[in-house]
């Protein structure tokens, strides 16, 4: 590998790894392919979209030198954000509840971002950030970008986003398996990479079946019945119409508990030597309840989205 001429140039191009391990520990027939997102620098695939938001805002003219970047975020997009705009020489600013890790906020500061922390709805639970929450950072985030016209990096309706997965991590996926694939399980974010990778997964074989992920308590996408907003698997789960999101490439629907990603988690680590975040151990565990019924046998994969040293501060891993 050549000298790089910064650290943006070492997103992307993440392993891709079979979990054989614990599909063997969960006595499950079938492969679960794990692409390796928490290994970007930022220690997520959010690099990704942070860069593509980026470059396309350059090459349109819509980011300028001097012009601060602002977008909300749940930590991931921001510290990808902090990454490049220190690269590139401009002003980051992040809007983010306090209902997320600490990890997330300090890591963004220590890469010259300004983080700004929005008060939960009255109620909230710390660590459990709901789609209320959520519009209070937005509010917040909109203020900013009036006052300081500023670049909005809007990680839940910029195209960039999906193209990020789609010109890249999916092709990657396609490559790193060898077309080999039946399945692809994705918990919803921002919906960008499940949107990307779907449209490249099916571009090369229309036959691979994709299944989005969501809270069981909050699985609006499923048609489920909403009983509760909070959950603990942070960056995702908002309860929320994702505008990124083409649901003609939906083929089907898993929900997971919040101590089923957290459990999942930990098994990630403890069999596989993964360590790995909630929505990560959400999308584990969605393939394996796949791989157990509907799609035995089957060729699944799953991306694992971000580090479990963001979520040292929060019960993921306080029992061991």
């Amino acid at each position: 590998m050549k000298l790089m001429k910064d650290i943006t140039e070492a997103i992307g191009n993440t392993p891709m790894v079979n979990l054989s391990r614990i599909t063997k520990a969960f006595g499950v027939e079938g492969n679960i392919f794990a692409k390796l997102e928490y290994l970007n620098p930022g220690f997520s695939k959010k690099d990704r979209v942070a860069m593509q938001m980026i470059i396309e805002a350059e090459n349109a003219g819509l980011l300028v030198p001097g012009q601060a970047v602002v977008e909300l975020t749940s930590g991931n997009t921001g510290t990808g954000l902090a990454i490049v705009c220190a690269c590139k020489g401009y002003k980051f600013i992040a809007c983010m509840s306090k209902g997320n890790s600490v990890e997330r906020a300090r890591m963004m500061k220590a890469l010259g971002a300004e983080v700004v922390l929005v008060d939960q709805m009255p109620g909230s639970i710390q660590g459990q950030v709901s789609g209320e929450d959520l519009v209070l950072v937005e509010e917040q985030t909109k203020q900013i970008v009036k006052d300081l016209n500023a670049f909005r990096a809007d990680q839940f309706s910029l195209e960039a986003c999906n193209h990020a997965h789609e010109y890249y991590t999916g092709e990657e996926i396609w490559d790193q398996a060898d077309g080999n694939i039946d399945v692809f399980v994705d918990f919803l974010g921002s919906g960008s990479t499940f949107a990307g990778c779907s449209k490249t997964l099916k571009r090369h074989n229309p036959v691979i079946r994709c299944y989005v992920v969501e809270p069981v308590t909050a699985a609006i996408y499923a048609g489920k019945e909403i009983t509760d907003k909070g959950h603990k698997v942070q960056g995702g789960g908002y309860c929320m119409e994702l505008a990124l999101v083409d649901k003609a490439l939906i083929d089907g629907y898993v929900q997971i508990t919040n101590d089923e990603a957290r459990d999942t988690a930990r098994k990630l680590a403890e069999y596989e030597g993964v360590f790995a975040g909630f929505s990560s151990g959400a999308n584990v565990c969605g393939a394996l309840k796949l791989l157990a019924t509907t799609e035995k046998g089957k060729n699944i994969v799953v991306t694992l989205n971000d580090s479990g040293l963001k979520y040292l501060s929060t019960d993921l891993f306080e029992e061991i």
